[in-house]
């Protein structure tokens, strides 16, 4: 039996159980028939809607809008119903526990089933917040862009940098964009930060080079009086999708490279640029991508060649697992790391100073923000654009202002 066969049998038999499980809640609350088969009809549509994306899209088209926004349409069913699904689990739990300890008289049996609709309301009502965040993040968050600043003291700091400024964006993701006006208004934002520098730190594109093409115009307006300098993410270097050869493939990464310097960009591929103020400067780093278990292009020696260990350092590499296994316990002392990548997963709670959560911290120990550790920093900008899911959910597009301080 072919692999996908099997696969669409045990997520249809998965489906059912939770599909049928959810239907319970829904039994509850209202008699409607319409209302009831209405449920089913929805969902059942977001289903189909999403295998025929998956399997009628061929990979050479890499990641399409339709197949986001078949995600989107099927999130937007799914984490509703899970949550009904575990108030109304949650209560069945103590039912059968209760059950296994003593007999229900019938006056008790009411009670019972009166609580059951009153769970079944309880989740409806919250399962309505997922819901409106959903629809806000699919058509207004995925552009509502904050601008998050930081003041960073050093020791080692030349002077003439105290109070140089840096503007990070990462994670352009080209592709997915369907607004022209807010990634006008985004480029207009970056440049009103008048920053002494631009760092942008990779994923361009979603896969191609031409997903770019409309936003050349566009990117070129971003200035900054002492340079804009870019790195590569994993997203440039055209490994999700299915090509037809080898030159094909190399054809599109050189054609994303060259798209840096249309706008104005000076790309770093494993090396550096030393910035000069004052008579002083301090060491500019790129990487190419170095991801934790896949692509590990990035040669951060290579990239150092030539640079003293005194010197001050702001490395930019993209995956924050460099940092983590690599840069922050080299003995040649990188002090500030620019990354991106993780994009906070587009989805989480944050209340600024106090907490901030995201699925996205079980994968990655530096996800969101900045982390600090030996006295050198790194900051994971949560993205400018957005990729797979076509929405941002409490974690917002951002643009980054770290200003250096002279301790």
């Amino acid at each position: 039996m072919p692999r996908w066969i099997s696969f669409l049998i045990i997520a249809s038999l998965i489906i059912i159980v939770f599909e049928a499980y959810a239907f319970q809640a829904i039994k509850m609350l209202t008699k409607n028939k319409m209302i009831r088969y209405g449920w089913l009809f929805v969902g059942a549509l977001a289903y189909i809607n999403f295998f025929y994306v998956i399997f009628s899209t061929d990979r050479s088209s890499g990641q399409t809008r339709q197949f986001q926004w078949a995600v989107g349409f099927l999130l937007l069913i799914l984490l509703p119903k899970l949550i009904m699904i575990l108030f109304m689990l949650g209560e069945d739990i103590v039912r059968l526990i209760k059950k296994g300890i003593s007999y229900f008289s019938y006056e008790e049996t009411k009670v019972l089933v009166g609580r059951r609709k009153f769970i079944a309301q309880l989740a409806l009502g919250l399962a309505a917040i997922p819901f409106a965040s959903l629809l806000y993040g699919i058509f207004k968050g995925k552009y509502n862009y904050k601008v998050l600043k930081y003041e960073l003291s050093f020791d080692d700091l030349p002077e003439a940098f105290d109070g140089f400024t840096i503007t990070q964006i990462t994670d352009i993701h080209s592709g997915s964009f369907d607004n022209k006006e807010k990634i006008e208004y985004a480029v207009d934002l970056v440049n009103k930060q008048q920053s002494d520098v631009i760092l942008f730190t990779g994923d361009i594109v979603n896969n191609f080079a031409h997903e770019m093409d409309d936003w050349i115009p566009v990117f070129s307006q971003l200035k900054a009086p002492m340079g804009k300098y870019s790195i590569l993410g994993n997203h440039d270097y055209g490994d999700y999708s299915k090509w037809k050869n080898k030159d094909d493939k190399k054809e599109n990464f050189e054609a994303i490279k060259n798209i840096h310097p249309k706008i104005g960009f000076d790309l770093l591929l494993n090396e550096h640029r030393y910035i000069e103020k004052g008579g002083q400067k301090i060491a500019l780093v790129g990487v190419e991508n170095w991801g934790k278990g896949f692509n590990q292009a990035g040669d951060l020696k290579k990239a150092s060649v030539g640079i003293d260990k005194e010197d001050f350092k702001v490395l930019m590499s993209h995956d924050p697992s460099h940092w983590e296994y690599k840069v922050k316990t080299d003995d040649f002392n990188y002090q500030l790391t620019l990354s991106g990548h993780t994009h906070g997963l587009q989805f989480g709670i944050e209340i600024p100073g106090f907490f901030k959560w995201s699925p996205s911290q079980y994968v990655y120990k530096q996800w969101a923000g900045l982390y600090e550790e030996f006295g050198r920093y790194v900051n994971v900008n949560r993205g400018f654009g957005y990729h797979a899911f076509p929405g941002r959910v409490g974690i917002w597009p951002e643009i980054t202002v770290i200003e250096l301080k002279k301790a």
